[in-house]
Protein backbone atom coordinates (compact mmCIF):
# COMPACT_ATOMS: atom_id res chain seq x y z
CA UNK A 1 0.00 0.00 0.00
CA UNK A 2 1.30 3.09 -0.89
CA UNK A 3 1.67 6.09 1.52
CA UNK A 4 -1.44 7.93 0.08
CA UNK A 5 -3.77 5.03 0.14
CA UNK A 6 -5.52 5.04 3.19
CA UNK A 7 -8.94 3.10 5.04
CA UNK A 8 -10.92 6.29 5.33
CA UNK A 9 -13.33 4.55 8.24
CA UNK A 10 -9.60 4.65 10.31
CA UNK A 11 -10.27 6.54 13.55
CA UNK A 12 -7.79 9.19 14.72
CA UNK A 13 -6.67 6.82 17.63
CA UNK A 14 -5.83 4.29 14.85
CA UNK A 15 -3.36 6.05 12.79
CA UNK A 16 -2.06 7.53 16.12
CA UNK A 17 -1.33 4.17 17.16
CA UNK A 18 0.45 3.18 13.39
CA UNK A 19 2.00 6.29 13.77
CA UNK A 20 3.72 5.32 17.03
CA UNK A 21 3.85 1.84 15.52
CA UNK A 22 6.36 2.80 12.68
CA UNK A 23 8.12 5.41 14.95
CA UNK A 24 8.99 1.87 17.26
CA UNK A 25 10.16 -0.44 14.30
CA UNK A 26 12.56 2.46 13.26
CA UNK A 27 13.74 3.32 16.82
CA UNK A 28 16.22 5.87 16.69
CA UNK A 29 15.36 8.58 14.18
CA UNK A 30 16.29 12.10 12.78
CA UNK A 31 13.28 14.45 12.39
CA UNK A 32 13.43 16.77 9.60
CA UNK A 33 12.24 19.78 11.52
CA UNK A 34 10.63 23.06 10.70
CA UNK A 35 8.49 24.18 13.41
CA UNK A 36 4.82 23.34 11.42
CA UNK A 37 2.41 21.96 12.59
CA UNK A 38 3.47 18.92 10.76
CA UNK A 39 6.77 18.44 11.87
CA UNK A 40 6.37 19.56 15.65
CA UNK A 41 3.37 17.22 15.44
CA UNK A 42 6.05 14.36 14.55
CA UNK A 43 8.63 15.08 16.82
CA UNK A 44 6.45 15.45 19.71
CA UNK A 45 5.44 11.64 18.89
CA UNK A 46 8.65 10.61 18.04
CA UNK A 47 9.56 11.90 21.48
CA UNK A 48 6.86 10.16 23.82
CA UNK A 49 7.26 6.96 21.70
CA UNK A 50 11.26 6.53 21.17
CA UNK A 51 12.77 8.56 24.57
CA UNK A 52 14.40 12.07 23.51
CA UNK A 53 17.68 10.12 23.78
CA UNK A 54 16.60 8.55 20.35
CA UNK A 55 15.39 11.41 18.42
CA UNK A 56 17.04 14.57 17.50
CA UNK A 57 15.54 17.42 16.15
CA UNK A 58 16.74 18.61 12.88
CA UNK A 59 16.65 21.93 10.81
CA UNK A 60 18.08 23.27 7.42
CA UNK A 61 19.27 27.04 7.52
CA UNK A 62 19.29 29.58 4.80
CA UNK A 63 18.10 32.90 3.65
CA UNK A 64 15.10 30.61 2.38
CA UNK A 65 13.98 30.46 6.22
CA UNK A 66 12.68 33.83 7.93
CA UNK A 67 14.50 34.53 10.83
CA UNK A 68 11.71 34.15 13.30
CA UNK A 69 10.39 30.42 12.12
CA UNK A 70 14.18 29.29 12.84
CA UNK A 71 13.72 30.81 16.37
CA UNK A 72 10.59 29.07 16.72
CA UNK A 73 12.51 25.79 16.16
CA UNK A 74 14.85 26.31 18.74
CA UNK A 75 12.13 27.21 21.38
CA UNK A 76 10.20 24.63 20.23
CA UNK A 77 13.06 21.83 20.00
CA UNK A 78 14.19 23.22 23.47
CA UNK A 79 10.50 23.07 25.18
CA UNK A 80 10.41 19.38 23.90
CA UNK A 81 13.60 18.31 25.97
CA UNK A 82 15.31 16.98 22.62
CA UNK A 83 18.86 17.48 21.35
CA UNK A 84 18.29 19.67 18.50
CA UNK A 85 20.79 20.23 15.44
CA UNK A 86 21.16 23.13 12.88
CA UNK A 87 22.56 22.48 9.25
CA UNK A 88 23.81 24.82 7.40
CA UNK A 89 22.50 24.31 4.29
CA UNK A 90 23.91 25.67 0.40
CA UNK A 91 21.09 25.68 -1.90
CA UNK A 92 21.84 29.11 -2.53
CA UNK A 93 24.97 27.74 -4.55
CA UNK A 94 23.46 25.80 -6.20
CA UNK A 95 22.05 27.59 -9.96
CA UNK A 96 19.13 24.99 -10.89
CA UNK A 97 17.55 26.67 -7.65
CA UNK A 98 19.01 29.80 -7.93
CA UNK A 99 16.43 29.74 -11.51
CA UNK A 100 13.53 29.38 -9.50
CA UNK A 101 12.29 26.61 -11.67
CA UNK A 102 8.64 24.84 -11.10
CA UNK A 103 10.29 22.40 -9.59
CA UNK A 104 12.99 24.28 -6.95
CA UNK A 105 11.87 22.36 -3.79
CA UNK A 106 13.67 19.43 -5.37
CA UNK A 107 16.82 20.83 -5.30
CA UNK A 108 16.59 22.41 -2.01
CA UNK A 109 15.51 19.22 -0.61
CA UNK A 110 17.58 17.19 -1.85
CA UNK A 111 20.29 19.46 -0.24
CA UNK A 112 18.45 19.20 2.78
CA UNK A 113 18.64 15.30 2.65
CA UNK A 114 21.97 14.78 1.41
CA UNK A 115 23.06 16.84 4.94
CA UNK A 116 20.86 14.95 7.43
CA UNK A 117 21.93 11.71 5.79
CA UNK A 118 25.32 12.43 7.01
CA UNK A 119 24.30 13.34 10.27
CA UNK A 120 22.29 10.26 10.36
CA UNK A 121 24.98 7.92 9.39
CA UNK A 122 27.75 9.95 11.90
CA UNK A 123 25.35 9.28 14.32
CA UNK A 124 23.97 5.81 14.18
CA UNK A 125 20.32 6.50 13.64
CA UNK A 126 18.17 4.36 11.87
CA UNK A 127 15.71 7.04 9.70
CA UNK A 128 14.66 10.36 8.62
CA UNK A 129 11.45 11.05 8.96
CA UNK A 130 9.38 14.41 8.07
CA UNK A 131 6.28 15.55 8.46
CA UNK A 132 4.19 14.98 5.05
CA UNK A 133 0.59 14.12 5.64
CA UNK A 134 -1.57 11.93 3.03
CA UNK A 135 -3.09 14.89 1.39
CA UNK A 136 0.73 15.94 0.38
CA UNK A 137 0.28 13.46 -2.15
CA UNK A 138 -2.26 15.12 -4.27
CA UNK A 139 -0.52 18.23 -4.19
CA UNK A 140 2.58 19.53 -6.51
CA UNK A 141 5.61 19.07 -4.13
CA UNK A 142 8.31 18.43 -5.94
CA UNK A 143 10.46 17.55 -2.88
CA UNK A 144 8.51 14.47 -2.27
CA UNK A 145 10.63 12.83 -5.06
CA UNK A 146 13.89 14.40 -3.10
CA UNK A 147 12.35 12.60 -0.06
CA UNK A 148 11.60 9.09 -1.94
CA UNK A 149 15.29 9.16 -3.40
CA UNK A 150 16.89 9.49 0.15
CA UNK A 151 14.31 6.52 1.43
CA UNK A 152 12.93 9.62 3.97
CA UNK A 153 9.82 8.05 5.94
CA UNK A 154 6.70 9.91 6.73
CA UNK A 155 4.67 8.50 9.73
CA UNK A 156 1.70 10.78 9.23
CA UNK A 157 0.98 9.76 5.96
CA UNK A 158 2.00 5.98 6.62
CA UNK A 159 -0.59 6.35 9.06
CA UNK A 160 -2.83 8.11 6.59
CA UNK A 161 -3.37 11.22 8.67
CA UNK A 162 -4.95 14.10 7.15
CA UNK A 163 -4.03 17.98 7.59
CA UNK A 164 -6.90 18.14 9.83
CA UNK A 165 -5.76 14.86 11.79
CA UNK A 166 -2.66 16.60 12.47
CA UNK A 167 -4.14 19.57 13.95
CA UNK A 168 -6.26 17.77 16.00
CA UNK A 169 -4.14 15.65 17.32
CA UNK A 170 -2.00 18.49 18.15
CA UNK A 171 -4.28 20.17 19.91
CA UNK A 172 -5.61 16.64 22.26
CA UNK A 173 -1.37 16.81 22.74
CA UNK A 174 -1.48 20.61 23.77
CA UNK A 175 1.34 21.49 21.03
CA UNK A 176 1.17 25.44 20.59
CA UNK A 177 1.79 24.53 16.84
CA UNK A 178 -1.83 22.99 16.40
CA UNK A 179 -3.67 26.16 14.71
CA UNK A 180 -0.72 27.57 13.79
CA UNK A 181 -0.88 29.11 9.57
CA UNK A 182 1.50 27.31 6.61
CA UNK A 183 4.67 28.87 6.67
CA UNK A 184 6.08 27.68 3.21
CA UNK A 185 9.80 28.96 2.20
CA UNK A 186 10.19 32.47 1.51
CA UNK A 187 11.52 31.10 -2.15
CA UNK A 188 8.04 30.04 -2.65
CA UNK A 189 6.88 33.48 -2.79
CA UNK A 190 9.13 34.67 -6.13
CA UNK A 191 6.96 34.25 -9.24
CA UNK A 192 8.26 31.21 -10.71
CA UNK A 193 11.39 32.10 -13.28
CA UNK A 194 12.44 35.08 -11.47
CA UNK A 195 15.67 34.52 -10.27
CA UNK A 196 15.97 34.44 -6.66
CA UNK A 197 18.17 36.17 -4.37
CA UNK A 198 18.29 36.95 -0.49
CA UNK A 199 17.43 40.65 -0.76
CA UNK A 200 14.28 39.59 -2.56
CA UNK A 201 13.35 36.67 -0.11
CA UNK A 202 14.14 39.79 3.10
CA UNK A 203 11.68 41.99 1.38
CA UNK A 204 8.98 39.64 1.57
CA UNK A 205 9.74 38.50 4.69
CA UNK A 206 9.50 42.06 6.52
CA UNK A 207 6.58 42.47 4.02
CA UNK A 208 4.62 39.74 5.52
CA UNK A 209 5.93 40.70 8.80
CA UNK A 210 4.48 43.76 8.98
CA UNK A 211 0.93 42.59 7.65
CA UNK A 212 1.25 39.91 10.31
CA UNK A 213 1.96 42.79 12.55
CA UNK A 214 -1.54 44.66 11.71
CA UNK A 215 -3.32 41.23 12.87
CA UNK A 216 -3.33 39.62 9.96
CA UNK A 217 -3.05 35.73 9.90
CA UNK A 218 -2.81 33.87 6.93
CA UNK A 219 -1.01 36.43 4.53
CA UNK A 220 1.34 36.65 1.55
CA UNK A 221 3.17 39.00 -0.04
CA UNK A 222 4.08 37.36 -3.35
CA UNK A 223 7.42 38.94 -5.15
CA UNK A 224 6.76 39.96 -8.87
CA UNK A 225 10.00 42.15 -9.40
CA UNK A 226 8.79 45.55 -8.18
CA UNK A 227 5.43 44.45 -7.55
CA UNK A 228 4.06 43.28 -4.69
CA UNK A 229 0.54 41.07 -4.74
CA UNK A 230 -0.46 41.27 -1.28
CA UNK A 231 -2.45 38.06 -0.27
CA UNK A 232 -4.88 38.73 2.76
CA UNK A 233 -8.22 36.43 3.93
CA UNK A 234 -10.58 37.45 1.61
CA UNK A 235 -13.06 38.54 4.83
CA UNK A 236 -9.93 40.55 5.73
CA UNK A 237 -9.92 42.41 2.06
CA UNK A 238 -12.23 45.30 2.61
CA UNK A 239 -10.74 45.97 6.26
CA UNK A 240 -7.26 46.73 4.09
CA UNK A 241 -8.66 48.74 1.25
CA UNK A 242 -10.07 51.29 3.74
CA UNK A 243 -8.33 54.81 3.51
CA UNK A 244 -6.02 54.55 6.25
CA UNK A 245 -4.91 50.50 6.42
CA UNK A 246 -4.47 51.28 2.31
CA UNK A 247 -1.96 53.87 3.19
CA UNK A 248 -0.22 52.41 5.90
CA UNK A 249 0.39 48.70 3.92
CA UNK A 250 1.42 50.77 0.95
CA UNK A 251 3.77 52.95 2.34
CA UNK A 252 5.48 50.22 4.16
CA UNK A 253 5.96 47.62 0.92
CA UNK A 254 6.96 50.98 -0.80
CA UNK A 255 9.66 51.56 1.84
CA UNK A 256 10.80 48.11 1.64
CA UNK A 257 11.49 48.28 -1.59
CA UNK A 258 8.45 47.92 -4.02
CA UNK A 259 7.72 50.15 -6.78
CA UNK A 260 3.93 49.65 -6.96
CA UNK A 261 1.73 46.90 -4.44
CA UNK A 262 -1.94 45.42 -5.57
CA UNK A 263 -4.24 43.79 -2.95
CA UNK A 264 -5.12 40.20 -4.87
CA UNK A 265 -8.95 40.53 -4.75
CA UNK A 266 -9.48 36.52 -4.84
CA UNK A 267 -7.72 36.88 -1.17
CA UNK A 268 -4.83 34.11 0.67
CA UNK A 269 -4.80 30.81 -1.22
CA UNK A 270 -2.56 28.42 -1.01
CA UNK A 271 -0.74 27.92 -3.67
CA UNK A 272 -1.63 30.72 -5.60
CA UNK A 273 2.26 31.20 -7.45
CA UNK A 274 1.52 28.11 -9.71
CA UNK A 275 -2.24 29.77 -11.22
CA UNK A 276 -0.03 31.00 -13.91
CA UNK A 277 1.37 27.54 -14.79
CA UNK A 278 -2.17 25.94 -14.91
CA UNK A 279 -0.99 23.28 -12.47
CA UNK A 280 -3.41 20.92 -11.64
CA UNK A 281 -3.95 18.52 -8.34
CA UNK A 282 -2.41 15.22 -9.06
CA UNK A 283 1.01 14.86 -8.66
CA UNK A 284 4.29 14.72 -7.11
CA UNK A 285 6.84 15.72 -8.85
CA UNK A 286 6.36 16.42 -12.09
CA UNK A 287 3.87 19.26 -13.22
CA UNK A 288 0.12 18.49 -12.31
CA UNK A 289 -0.54 19.87 -8.73
CA UNK A 290 -0.07 22.98 -6.65
CA UNK A 291 3.01 23.79 -4.60
CA UNK A 292 2.20 24.73 -0.83
CA UNK A 293 3.19 28.13 -0.74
Amino acid sequence: MSPHQHTPAQSLDDKYHKMQEILRELGRVAVAFSAGVDSTLVLRVAIDTLGPENVIAVTGRSDSLAEGEFEETRRLAAACGVEHVVLDTAEFSDPRYLANPADRCYFCKTELYDKIAALVADRGLNAVVSGTNVEDYDDWRPGLRAAAEHKVRSPCAEAGMTKADIRELSQRLRLPTFDKPAMPCLSSRVQIGEYITPDKLKMVERGEAFLRSLGLRDVRVRHHGKLARVEVPADRIAECMEPQMRARIDAKLREIGYTWVAMDMRGFRSGAMNEALNLKRGSRGAPGGRDPA
